[in-house]
This record gives C-alpha cells, structure tokens and sequence, in this order.
C-alpha cells in the first residue's frame, strides 16, 4: 500500500544535498570570483544578475544530471563537485575573451552580464551532457 513511498528517504537525501550543493557552489564561485555578484544585486545590478544566474543553471543542469545518473550518493556529490570546477573553468573562459570582464559587470554593463551567462550556461548544458554514463 505504501510502496509508492519507498523512494522518499533517497529522494530527501539527494534534494537535500542538491541544496546544499547550490549553497557550496554560490559560497566557491562568488569568493573566487572579483566581483562582489550578492553586493551587486542586491544594489540592483542586471549585469550581475545575469552573470549569476547563468552560473546557477550552468551548475543546476550538470547537478541536476548528476543526481539523475549517480549510483551512489558519493557518485552525487563527485559529478558535482566536477559541475562546480567547470563553472569555474567556465567564469574564467570569459574573463579571458572578455577584457575588464569583472569591471564591466560591476558597471552593470548588460553585455558582459550576458557574455558570462551565455558562456557558464552552454558550459553547463555540455557538462551535462557528457554525465550521461
């Protein structure tokens, strides 16, 4: 009767660390990254929205593939521990094919917001897609 529960306990366990996953990665790439993203949003910066919130889809589609495909919680936690170092990898991509990236999002400059979205977002889109074993 209750079968269709039976799922729960490792669902709880892999939603709850998907969270604190996103929580670890906006800790990691907003101190490895110059720009101070919370600061700037909250002043009310589109630029550093936009750079922010591809870095988090950029992570969630990998997280998300992670959780999907991992046989083990350790497995989880590794193919996203590999999602977040590609965001990174993806953060200083742009930075290099864009000059004064971090200046130009702290000027709210909409361009390099959109730049270092698209860039973490199509990172994250091959990550995923590459997590599929």
């Amino acid at each position: 009767m209750f079968g269709y529960a039976a799922g729960l306990p490792a669902f709880l366990a892999y939603f709850v660390l998907g969270l604190v996953l996103y929580g670890l990665f906006s800790w990691v790439y907003t101190t490895l990254t110059p720009q101070k993203e919370i600061t700037l949003i909250r002043a009310g910066n589109t630029s550093a929205v936009v750079a922010f919130m591809g870095a988090i889809l950029g992570f969630s589609l990998p997280l998300a593939s992670a959780a999907a495909n991992s046989v083990s919680i350790v497995d989880f936690i590794i193919w996203s521990v590999i999602g977040l170092l590609a965001q990174i990898l993806a953060f200083f991509i742009a930075s290099r094919t864009m000059t004064g990236l971090h200046q130009r999002i702290t000027d709210g400059e909409i361009a390099a917001g959109i730049w270092t979205g698209g860039i973490a977002l199509s990172v994250g889109i091959l990550n995923a897609a590459c997590m599929t074993y």
